[in-house]
């Protein structure tokens, strides 16, 4: 992108009103397109055929892809304004939009997905120059003109035909704004409390450092999908556009084909003021589903504004970020359960859906005590919303998010310490060594024997069988044999421990008690991807808060009756899966980062991935880096595209797994 050649010089308060209106617009494009992708039906048991049920099946994953990059973008927004020196907008207006909250032809409402939704979107998302309509009934209601021509000290709203053309006014307002003050005083704000890798991975997710990275930000939102040129077969227009076409074929094989359920166009929870355009909720249990998924979204908000306040990288920053998500997973299945039930009796032809209301004021909370200690509450009161809603509805998706809730409200009791100061940034320290167990003994599946110079631990739940031990310690470990089989002073204590190093699954564990140091945690943390096999992980690990020791095996296939560590069924069960992903899959960074050991915190999602945040080289199998990340996760389905990284598929092949 480049200025003008006359670019007006705005004030800081005037660049930072348009990226709140940037803010505002990327939040209101991905609720409504996650609100046309909760509407869509799923399987043959919803009425679709065969090849309908793929193909809708391949446009939900489209279309929340495309939501979710819109949300790399409202990141990237966010990271702009703080990075000169202003708190991120996290509010918006309720839906439907009043006029005068976007440009006159801009309209921003939820509709179920439809022919003319689906044109909506492509109109939405056109390049500028694009001949494209927008869908019938998306019309404005009147043209009105917002901006001013003369000078005024109070920011202005911009009139724009395209949101392609917004974003390139913004580069250039960016620019002269960078030319009459420099770098160092626009760019003044506090560097840590912006949202980055540490925290998660979406393509905007990128700390702002001055005018490139930022002018690279609002470059690549218009590349990726507003105003993309029309040849850009990635771009959100595109996209919908194949979308489009492959509807009109399948129409075309059957008139009566529906992709989506009927949901309410514009829903509330109470009876409006002003009723037209607007679908009131009068059923109790839409109501009550639609209340349980707007304050889980209403907290995540929050928890986001939140992270923005706190330093990066810290513990308490990656866990707001991580309850932000889980929020999100929890409300999923709410917005779709609500899409399925009717609406009531005002409106008996149409289904209900999630609102996406927004409180009066989403702010963050000073940071410390007294917010951790919202957060704790707010999340105690969803679950037990949730579970009595799940109660009375006994449908598998409330079920789904009562489970989810109650895990995120356990996560914070376990992650905010109401009595700890303001966060600092996280230290890469090991976890606290467990308690030594008694001698000669087995307490909780561990087998613990006493030799001279070291106690050694056995836990056979965790062992693979990589015979290691057996093998290099064949005294030691005596294989097949009735009575006694661990003999620590069978051999010198220094190969022993060598030997006890080895184990990937961590079965084998020891203390000494000759004054030397007990096992460390390695230099720099790995994760190698095992051929048809588990993943072996090896770091500072804590497992749902619960120091783990260094070295585990964690099931992939989903077949462990062990979960979540590997017990070697991906035998039984063939898995097949490649021990070799490609380098720097799916975007991931492969730089060196400053920091490659500490603490790594392993919280298995209910029914979902394995969330791992700290430092991590992710291996092959035959020890080549994939990617070295911060956070990531992890398939356990078994099922993901995008092995070793979850892609959802566990929502649809029914994985069961606390």
């Amino acid at each position: 992108m480049t200025s003008p050649p006359n670019a007006v010089t705005p004030s800081r308060e005037q660049l930072l009103h348009n990226l709140y209106e940037a803010a505002e617009l990327e939040h209101n494009l991905m609720c409504t397109y996650l609100y046309a992708a909760f509407s869509l039906k799923q399987g043959e048991a919803e009425g679709l055929r065969a090849d309908e049920a793929a193909a809708v099946e391949r446009w939900r994953r489209e279309i929340t892809a495309v939501a979710v990059e819109e949300m790399g973008h409202l990141v990237a927004v966010w990271n702009i304004t703080a990075a000169l020196g202003s708190a991120p907008r996290f509010g918006r207006g309720n839906f439907p939009l009043d006029p005068g909250h976007l440009p006159a032809r801009v309209v921003v409402k939820l509709a179920p997905f439809s022919d003319a939704t689906l044109q909506h979107f492509i109109y939405l998302e056109r390049p500028e120059g694009s001949a494209e309509t927008d869908g019938e009934g998306f019309a404005t209601e009147r043209l009105f003109t917002r901006g001013s021509a003369a000078p005024r000290v109070t920011p202005m709203a911009r009139d724009y035909d395209t949101v392609g053309h917004f974003y390139t006014t913004l580069s250039a307002d960016l620019q002269a704004f960078v030319a009459a003050h420099g770098e160092a005083a626009s760019f003044c704000g506090e560097r840590g409390l912006q949202m980055g890798p540490s925290e998660l991975n979406l393509g905007g997710a990128r700390p702002v450092l001055c005018s490139k990275t930022a002018l690279a930000a609002f470059d690549a939102i218009v590349r990726q999908g507003e105003g993309a040129p029309s040849d850009s077969e990635s771009s959100h227009y595109q996209r919908f556009a194949a979308i489009r076409t492959e509807l009109a074929r399948l129409r075309a094989a059957n008139a009566g084909f529906q992709p989506a359920w009927p949901a309410a166009t514009n829903p509330v929870l109470r009876r409006p003021p002003k009723p037209e355009g607007r679908v009131w909720l009068e059923n109790p249990a839409a109501a009550a589903t639609v209340d349980v998924a707007n304050a889980s979204y209403g907290l995540m908000l929050r928890l986001l504004a939140q992270s923005y306040l706190l330093p990066s990288p810290s513990t308490e920053k990656g866990l707001h970020v991580d309850l932000a998500l889980g929020l999100m997973r929890a409300f999923t299945p709410l917005a779709e359960h609500a899409a399925r039930l009717p609406a009531g009796p005002s409106n008996p032809d149409c289904h209900a859906g999630v609102s996406f209301t927004t409180l009066r004021d989403a702010a963050a909370m000073p940071p410390g005590p007294a917010a951790r200690r919202f957060v704790i509450e707010r999340l105690g009161e969803l679950a037990d919303a949730a579970a009595a809603l799940h109660a009375g509805e006994q449908a598998e998706r409330t079920g789904r998010a009562a489970r989810q809730l109650q895990t995120l409200r356990e996560r914070a009791g376990r992650g905010l310490d109401l009595d700890a100061p303001v966060s600092a940034p996280a230290v890469a320290a090991a976890p606290p060594p467990a308690p030594p167990l008694p001698a000669a003994a087995v307490s909780d599946g561990i087998e613990v024997v006493q030799g001279d110079k070291l106690e050694l631990r056995f836990e056979a739940q965790r062992c693979i069988h990589a015979r290691f031990c057996v093998t290099g310690a064949p005294k030691v470990f005596l294989a097949n044999v009735q009575g006694p089989w661990l003999h620590p002073d069978a051999m010198p204590v220094e190969r022993l421990v060598d030997i006890a190093h080895a184990c990937p699954s961590g079965a084998i564990q020891y203390r000494r008690k000759d004054g030397a140091a007990d096992e460390a945690p390695p230099p720099v943390n790995l994760l190698s991807v095992r051929e048809h096999g588990p993943y072996a992980i090896r770091g500072a690990l804590v497992l749902r808060g619960q120091a783990l020791g260094t070295r585990a095996t964690l099931c992939r296939c989903g077949a462990s009756r062990n979960k979540p560590f590997c017990d070697g069924s991906h035998h039984d069960a063939h898995f097949d899966a490649t021990g070799e992903p490609e380098t720097g899959m799916l975007g991931l960074p492969t730089d060196m980062p400053p920091t490659r050991d500490g603490r790594i915190d392993i919280e298995p999602e209910p029914n979902g991935p394995l969330q791992l945040r700290g430092a991590i080289e992710v291996l092959s199998g035959t020890g080549r880096m994939v990617c070295r990340v911060s956070q990531a996760r992890l398939c356990r389905c078994g099922g993901s595209a995008t092995k070793p990284f979850c892609d959802g598929t566990h929502t649809r092949n029914g994985f069961s797994a606390d």
